[in-house]
């Protein structure tokens, strides 16, 4: 029986690779996915306070009242420790920090919605402020079709789904990367201190829909017509912070190549301080680690699997450098 089980959860998986069309990352377990984890160790903080707005449970029959489900605290919080906040139609969160959130090398934050089999997707805008005033969008993209609404049975393809929160399932975040807004006025990539989460009103009906950067409607269930309604928000992991246990620094690093990898990785140092690396995989799982007491390091990759994967360096002196490797 546990044989059956395998070959039909292969053949799943194959089917899904040939019928995903977009050009954006997987789901989670698929080759080229970005979905982080909750246990990842890239995470060094969590929301510390939200304010909810909540919205419609259904927007073309506001009699139904506002979602009920969660509340503030909800959304506080590593991931599946305080339940979820349920935004409704057009809802949305404001969460703060303990410190500001910067801009480093790869993603800088992950959002987490509580979706049970990543292809059910309840999707949300993400939009970050440096004064608690003025926020900014990320540029959200959908190919997803729209012509036919998306109901309560959807199935979902997230290949086509691109900066939108809600993309992964639950306990596996969607990462976003602060240098897609670099470069505006008015924010301060370097010192986000809020990060607002609004709901997507999945409607194809321009009277009640919302749109992607590109000027597409976006399709997502609608209408969700319950107390759990709309984007459900789980919490947002911070991943680059400009305050954590120990400082970064890369200055302790001369090289890192190739990356992508194939069979080898080498890492020269600028002196043979002693130092830690680890590198975990997406979900957070130690693939390597080992002590380094010399200048130049090389780690043998050829039995990674192909995917996405984190290195961390940790000096003795607190020095800690993370850089994204991808394995080809």
């Amino acid at each position: 029986m546990k044989m059956k089980q395998h070959i039909i959860i292969l053949l799943l998986l194959f089917n899904f690779q040939l019928i995903a069309q977009g050009p954006y990352a997987p789901p989670t377990g698929l080759t080229g996915s970005t979905a982080i984890h909750k246990d990842s160790s890239v995470f060094v903080g969590w929301a510390t306070n939200a304010v909810i707005t909540r919205g419609w449970q259904n927007s073309s029959d506001t009699t139904l009242g506002k979602t009920t489900a969660g509340n503030d605290s909800s959304a506080i919080g590593k991931s599946g420790v305080n339940g979820v906040v349920s935004l409704g139609d057009g809802g949305s969160a404001i969460l703060t920090f303990a410190t500001p959130i910067k801009n480093g090398s790869g993603a800088d934050f992950a959002v987490f919605e509580n979706s049970f089999d990543g292809q059910f997707l309840e999707l949300a805008f993400v939009e970050v402020s440096s004064d608690g005033i003025n926020f900014f969008r990320f540029p959200a993209h959908t190919l997803t079709q729209d012509t036919v609404q998306l109901d309560n049975n959807a199935n979902m393809d997230a290949t086509n789904i691109h900066n939108l929160a809600g993309k992964y399932r639950a306990q596996y975040g969607t990462p976003f990367d602060l240098e897609d807004l670099n470069g505006i006025s008015g924010l301060d990539v370097n010192n986000i201190t809020h990060i607002k989460i609004i709901d997507v009103v999945g409607s194809i009906n321009p009277t009640y829909g919302t749109y992607d950067n590109e000027n597409n409607i976006i399709n997502d269930p609608f209408p969700t017509p319950f107390p759990t309604g709309g984007f459900d928000l789980d919490a947002v992991g911070v991943i680059h912070s400009l305050s954590t246990s120990v400082s970064e620094n890369k200055d302790f690093i001369q090289k890192i190549y190739p990356n992508p990898v194939q069979d080898m990785l080498t890492i020269i140092f600028t002196n043979n301080q002693v130092s830690t690396y680890l590198i975990t995989d997406l979900s957070g799982k130690e693939i390597s680690s080992e002590y380094v007491n010399k200048l130049q390091l090389t780690i043998n990759t050829a039995s990674f699997k192909k995917g996405i994967y984190f290195l961390t360096i940790v000096t003795t002196d607190n020095q800690k450098s993370i850089h994204k490797i991808v394995k080809q």
